[in-house]
């Protein structure tokens, strides 16, 4: 798994917090008491399923030595799912 700048992780994170908050269901299993903590945030959410790989988006990243090829960067775990 390759490195995500911090512009990139916000952009990931903001993407799945906006995902969030428009109803789409949590990608983690949070009890009462872990979604009173978090405030029902959405970031907070998206910051949880982050850490724990679980977010089902992409990053593309331009190859510096083969210009017209891009490498994806994947930080979702469909095992972690089950």
């Amino acid at each position: 798994m390759e490195h995500l700048t911090k512009y990139e992780q916000a952009r990931v994170l903001g993407a799945r917090a906006l995902q969030i908050s428009m109803g789409a269901p949590f990608l983690i299993k949070l009890t009462e008491k872990q979604l009173e903590e978090a405030r029902y945030s959405p970031i907070e959410i998206a910051k949880m399923e982050f850490k724990e790989g679980l977010i089902p988006l992409s990053v593309l990243k331009p190859n510096p030595h083969q210009r017209r090829k891009e490498r994806v960067v994947k930080y979702f775990d469909q095992a972690k799912l089950e």
